[in-house]
């Protein structure tokens, strides 16, 4: 059976607004009109800049708005008919300026007088330099938006235009397009011109502009149902580890352990739910890559001690959930070793301890580490707790079912330098993400009183 076209006949507005990547908003229009969708631009003064409307023009197929007094030919009313038509509404890119309009209900233009009238769903794919990006201005005026229904699609991390790497490039046209169908799915047949949609953008009294709509964001409770979170770790740098390491006997065969990384990946999402910058420092796992962090792939202790220490003073958490080798063999052979005596002896020798580094190094992070115990869980917890000089140590017995390596579940116990002690039931390696960081952010808090 063929995949319905869920674009075919949907009529998408397109808010351009003023940045680098406003060309990429040319892809998109270009491959909804493929689809089979009706599709008008519009474009801020400051987007006509990037990208002339002769060119959205030709790629619509029809008359591009700039103006607040343009008059779109195809339609009966000016923006109040552009928003009542419209079955969906994209803001792509989306600046730090037209989402700041949109929070405080600032009209000033076409586009932004357009955006207070809509009353189909809305998504926004933010745009700006990645300090810009992680300002807690931006990610509450995000978070806001979020909570009274638009769709936010977070952008990439990568080189941005203003020659720095980090997150704030816009998203891949492929992850837009997705957003658009997935938030179709579930809507009525294609709206007439001048008709109304059934979705209203705006319920004040569902989304108060306050603190309260913060919290709105969703996330795993223990139960496996929903939670309302914050974005508090906007602005925030998190540096992850995960996976096993891999230490070389010869071109062939290595020692390693039996992490699957499926702990620190947990780590990593509930991170950049929570809106902070995740660095994932990981050796190969069979996982997907977290979407929105800049991944670092390593395989020895050695490469993750490089990668982690030169990170270091820059982040202001780090999680090392990654199981590092203790030992690796002193001299890897260059060549595959071959079946000769009956025994064969290995010199080993110790790898760089990291987060006894770290701990010895830090001023000011936030620093948890974990402990895979299969006896004396608690004593030996406490004892690298104070040892590593750590703020929160994460322990659990890898011989109790449900709580070892490459399972999707973890029964932990939390330990911190105040003589604290949580143990947590069994719950999904995302719930122990989620309560991981909850403890973070108490630590932050704590810090500033």
């Amino acid at each position: 059976m063929a995949k319905e076209n869920i674009l075919k006949g949907r009529l998408i507005v397109v808010g351009v607004s003023g940045g680098i990547a406003a060309y990429k908003a040319c892809d998109l229009v270009s491959r909804l009109v493929k689809a089979g969708a009706q599709v008008q631009v519009i474009l801020t003064a400051s987007a006509t800049r990037f990208v002339g409307p002769l060119t959205f023009q030709t790629l619509s197929g029809r008359p591009v708005i700039t103006e607040m007094f343009d008059e779109p030919k195809q339609w009966n009313v000016a923006h109040v008919s552009v928003a009542d038509a419209a079955d969906l509404f994209v803001l792509a890119p989306a600046t730090a300026n037209i989402i700041g309009k949109l929070r405080c209900g600032i009209a000033d233009d076409f586009l932004s007088t357009t955006l207070l009238a809509i009353r189909s769903p809305l998504i926004i794919a933010p745009a700006m330099n990645v300090n810009m990006f992680n300002h807690p201005a931006v990610q509450e005026n995000l978070a806001v938006l979020e909570a009274r229904g638009a769709v936010i699609v977070e952008p990439g991390v990568g080189r941005l235009a203003c020659g720095v790497t980090g997150k704030g490039r816009l998203a891949e046209v492929e992850q837009i397009l997705g957003a658009i169908e997935e938030t179709l799915a579930g809507r009525a047949t294609p709206s007439e011109p001048g008709g109304t949609n059934d979705a209203a953008f705006f319920e004040v009294e569902e989304a108060q502009d306050s603190l309260e709509a913060l919290e709105t964001l969703e996330g795993p409770d223990e139960k496996g149902g929903t939670v309302v979170s914050r974005r508090d770790l906007a602005g925030r740098r998190v540096l992850i580890t995960a996976g096993g390491t891999r230490e070389a006997i010869d071109p062939v065969r290595y020692i390693s352990n039996r992490s699957s990384g499926k702990m620190g990946y947990a780590l990593a999402r509930e991170a950049i739910r929570r809106g902070a910058e995740v660095t994932l420092v990981t050796t190969p796992t069979r996982l997907p890559l977290p979407e929105g962090a800049e991944v670092v792939p390593v395989e020895s202790a050695e490469e993750m001690h490089k990668a982690v220490i030169e990170r270091f003073d820059a982040v202001h958490v780090v999680v090392k959930a990654a199981a590092v080798a203790d030992y690796r063999p002193a001299a890897p052979a260059e060549q595959k070793m071959k079946k000769q005596a009956d025994r064969l002896f290995l010199e080993l020798v110790r790898t760089p301890d990291i987060l006894a580094e770290l701990g010895r190094r830090k001023r000011g992070q936030v620093l948890v580490g974990f402990a895979a115990e299969t006896n004396d869980l608690e004593a030996h917890a406490l004892d690298k707790l104070r040892r590593k000089n750590l703020d929160l140590m994460v322990a659990n017995d890898v011989t109790t079912p449900g709580a070892g390596f490459s399972v999707d579940t973890n029964i932990v116990t939390l330990f911190d330098r105040q003589g604290g002690k949580e143990t947590l039931g069994l719950m999904t390696k995302d719930e122990v993400a989620c309560r991981i960081f909850d403890r973070v952010i108490q630590i932050f808090a704590n810090s500033c009183d």
